[in-house]
């Protein structure tokens, strides 16, 4: 489960590479693969927003389609459903654990810790570089790809 404040920009960003790579080694029936929200500020009525348009082009430009996804807020019960909590940022690694009520199985982690970095993935809704962004999450995906197979 990816996740970053809004579920616009990074985290279905993340969903979605991380997807096209395990498709591309044909693991794609290995993984569950999803992302979610620490807010709701995406969410409206009970429907969230699909994913940015600046975002979306950006992954159309890889061969990436995220048509479908729709925001969605990370809930406590998500803890027992999934191996792994990939965190955006700081804010959203602090936010996780409040909303999980904690992480006592160490499943919460931050994207660029699988680069050995301590680095936060920029957040394009303020840097608007959406191309920046992809850079740092696919070098992420890629290196939890290389840690879980």
């Amino acid at each position: 489960m990816f996740v970053c404040h809004g579920n616009i920009c990074r985290s279905p960003m993340a969903e979605f590479i991380l997807k096209d790579m395990v498709k591309q080694k044909g693991l794609q029936n290995d993984f569950v693969i999803c992302s979610s929200a620490t807010s709701t500020e995406e969410i409206w009525n009970g429907i969230g927003n699909p994913v940015y348009p600046p975002a979306k082009a950006v992954l159309n430009s890889h061969g990436i389609n995220p048509d479908g996804k729709r925001a969605v807020q990370l809930t406590k019960s998500d803890y027992d459903k999934y191996d792994l909590f990939i965190g955006m940022d700081s804010a959203n690694i602090r936010n996780m654990k409040r909303i999980l009520d904690g992480d006592p199985q160490f499943k919460i982690h931050k994207l660029m810790e699988y680069t050995d970095s301590t680095a936060d993935v920029s957040d394009p809704w303020y840097t608007r570089d959406f191309n920046r962004c992809y850079n740092d999450i696919h070098k992420g995906c890629e290196a939890l790809l290389n840690s879980l197979i």
